[in-house]
Parts: C-alpha cells; structure tokens; sequence
C-alpha cells in the first residue's frame, strides 16, 4: 500500500482524464501514476513526457526496456522491473531467470549492443562522473545523438523513477 493515497481517474479534474487514459494505454501505471495525481503538475508533466516519448519514439524499445531493467536492478526497484520485463519480452528478450544485474550481464542471449546498452545504464546510474568521451564515442557507432539523448535521458529518469516509487511504496 503506497504511503500516500492512489487517486483515480474520477478523483482528477476532468481536463486531466484524457491524460489519464493515454497512460493507462502506455502500460500498468495506475498506481503510479495515482500516487503522482496527488500533484497534478507532476502527473501532467510526466506522462506528457513519457507518452509522447513512447509516441515519438527514436530509441529501438529493445534497448529502451533492456536500459530501464538494468537501471532497476541496480536500484533494486521491483516495482520497475515487474512493469518493464514484458515490455522487454515484448521488444525481443525474455530475460528468463534474470533476477539480479550479475545474472543479467551474464546472460547468454545479450547482442554486443545489448551488453553496450547494459553497460552504459550502469554507468549513468552509478558512476556517471566518471564516463569518458570514449564511452558516447561507442555509443556513436550504434545509436544518433537524439537516440544518445533519449537513452540517456531515459536511464536518468528511471532512477528517478526508481526512487519515487520504493520511497513512496508504490504498487500497480
């Protein structure tokens, strides 16, 4: 149970339900999504945000989901992770037996993008003061600038995301 109240749809200003219903469509968030209703400048803000993200999506959803399990494993968020493995399954990877970021980089199935990817959301998460310029120059070779732009910023969110949801105790 989160420690602050889940609002709905009907507990949200009806020029809000419209939102609502665009992240219902986005995935299993009502909780989430509920527990951010509270300020309605932050429920607004980011599923505009993640909506249209996922709407204009430049970033390839393998790569997108496979950096959002890494970042909750480093967090331990099981929340996150329970929401995003069949997002992941979905985009062309059952991580069957995954259960901790060892498993995951050992994992027999990665592409040397995908492990790229697992890298680099490991170091976003925990050590980004110390990535070299080396490291966005091997992320050139597979990704643009906007799709940098987007899995980095995706990575930084997560963890955000990570945080709100353990501190709050947020459930679907």
């Amino acid at each position: 149970m989160p420690r602050v109240p889940a609002l709905r749809r009907e507990d949200l200003p009806k020029d809000q339900h419209v939102l609502w219903d665009r992240m219902v469509a986005y995935g299993p968030f009502e909780g989430q999504a509920g527990v951010m209703a509270n300020r309605l400048p932050v429920f607004e803000h980011m599923w505009k945000l993640l909506t249209q993200l996922s709407d204009e999506a430049v970033l390839n959803k393998r790569y997108l989901e496979l950096a959002i399990i890494t970042v909750s494993l480093v967090n331990k968020c099981d929340f996150c992770i329970d929401q995003h493995a069949p997002k992941l399954a979905v985009a062309g990877l059952v991580l069957e037996g995954v259960e901790t970021l060892d498993d995951l980089k050992a994992y027999p199935l990665l592409t040397e993008v995908d492990r790229l990817v697992i890298d680099y959301a490991i170091a976003v998460s925990s050590d980004w003061h110390r990535i070299r310029d080396k490291v966005i120059e091997e992320l050139r070779i597979h990704f643009s600038d906007a799709e940098i732009v987007e899995l980095t910023w995706r990575i930084a969110l997560c963890g955000a995301f990570n945080r709100f949801n353990d501190v709050l105790q947020v459930s679907a």
